[in-house]
């Protein structure tokens, strides 16, 4: 795990001081929704502009809009919504007023990306984000992309594959862009000791990198942990804590499957001092609680929360989240944080995402369905559903300004959520 610590220590030094004595990058407005799984990375819209009930009908469509291959979610800031996408031969990124749907700017780039071994989607798999004024983008073949948000001309731009020996996993890349400070943190899986990589905002150029771990599909989140922020990677080895500033490894915990051909997608979900990790394939859950250097096990199981790609949510000590693999006909579940034990499980629905809003939960299912659920720890209680999209939705949506926007196979749609 330690593998190229000691060989890029004087590197980091060398940058410690110059990042974190450059301005952070300005915050994101309360309305927006910037990158993967929201402001701040956790699935929680923050916003009191939401109606309690929709009409029988469902909640209208502002606008839609015909999309390409790909399974990134959408973003939006500032008014603007940012959409990553595969046209024929191109991964193209999109600008588009976050109101109408008008069309602002669009910036493309050649892709020969082939999907090996499920053959249908070969499009962009991370989410944009959106900081600083800047777009970040990291498509299937490892290509990071740097855009200014006013116009879509490129800042700067990585072949990580070429520059940095990153390696491509089973569906490609799809690590969701983490923007901290002025450093853009990847889960990259690059040779020698550039698992884990840190690259200026401003140029692209390399800070820090750190272990030789493949890449998973699990997105990073940087939270504080014992009053010290952490940024928190599950690569396909297992979970690895940083020091944001430097890359110097806090603490490593292993986590994955005896499974080859197996992925870790989850994100963790940081409460407290606490950090949930889950995945698929025989793998399950664990609850760490961090000690300075240390993380003791709460406690694990995989009959419990074992997510596939979706990422759980948390709401007052509970977590929401789909259990079991995809293709398997997984079921939602609510959990108590602390404990492990399961409140209620309900069978059915299939696999999707979900986001925390302050009256309920919004899950958007595979197959389309968009449903209102009660934060009621003691049973499942379905308050709302309308049909957005069609079956194939994998993308997580966003919401901002009240309206949620969601992707699905060759379609986005806006929605209004707002009080009537």
């Amino acid at each position: 795990m330690l593998s190229g610590l000691w060989q890029t220590f004087a590197m980091r030094s060398a940058h410690l001081g110059a990042l974190w004595l450059l301005a952070a990058l300005p915050a994101a407005d309360a309305s927006d929704w910037p990158q993967f799984l929201g402001p701040t990375r956790d699935g929680v819209y923050a916003g009191n502009d939401l109606g309690e009930t929709w009409p029988k009908e469902g909640p209208p469509i502002v606008w839609q809009k015909t999309v390409g291959q790909g399974f990134s979610g959408p973003v939006v800031a500032a008014g603007k919504l940012v959409l990553f996408h595969r046209l024929g031969d191109r991964e193209v990124v999109e600008c588009l007023e976050a109101a109408s749907g008008k069309a602002l700017w669009s910036f493309g780039y050649a892709t020969g990306y082939h999907d090996q071994i499920a053959g249908e989607d070969h499009g962009p798999r991370a989410t944009p984000a959106i900081a600083g004024g800047k777009v970040f983008t990291f498509g299937a073949e490892g290509k990071l992309h740097c855009l200014t948000l006013a116009s879509g001309e490129r800042a700067w731009a990585v072949d990580t594959r070429a520059d940095y020996g990153a390696r491509e996993g089973f569906f490609g890349f799809g690590c969701s862009p983490l923007i901290e400070g002025s450093a853009a943190l990847l889960n990259l899986g690059g040779l020698p000791g550039a698992g884990i990589v840190a690259l200026g905002a401003e140029n692209g150029k390399l800070l820090w990198k750190a272990t030789d771990d493949e890449a998973s599909y699990s997105s990073p989140i940087v939270a504080p942990l014992e009053n010290q922020r952490v940024a928190l990677f599950l690569t396909r080895a297992g979970l690895v804590g940083l020091e944001p500033a430097s890359g110097a490894i806090r603490f490593t915990f292993p986590w994955r499957s005896r499974m080859h051909a197996s992925v870790n997608a989850a994100t963790p979900v940081v409460v407290d001092d606490l950090v949930f990790l889950s995945a698929s394939y025989q793998t399950g859950a664990v609850l760490l609680r961090a000690r300075g250097a240390k993380l003791e096990t709460v406690w694990s199981g995989d009959d419990v929360l074992s997510n596939h790609y979706g990422t759980s949510v948390h709401w007052n000590g509970y977590l929401f989240g789909f259990d079991g693999r995809q293709e398997q006909g997984p079921r939602l579940r609510c959990v108590e944080l602390r404990t492990g034990k399961i409140r209620w499980t309900q069978e059915g629905l299939g696999a999707g995402s979900l986001l925390v809003t302050p009256t309920r939960l919004l899950a958007l299912l595979e197959s389309g369905l968009l449903l209102a659920i009660a934060k009621d720890p003691d049973r499942f209680r379905e308050t709302g559903r309308a049909q957005l999209l069609g079956s194939g939705v994998r993308a997580c949506p966003a919401l901002a300004d009240g309206r949620l926007y969601a992707r699905g196979a060759g379609r986005l749609v806006c929605v209004d959520l707002r009080k009537r």
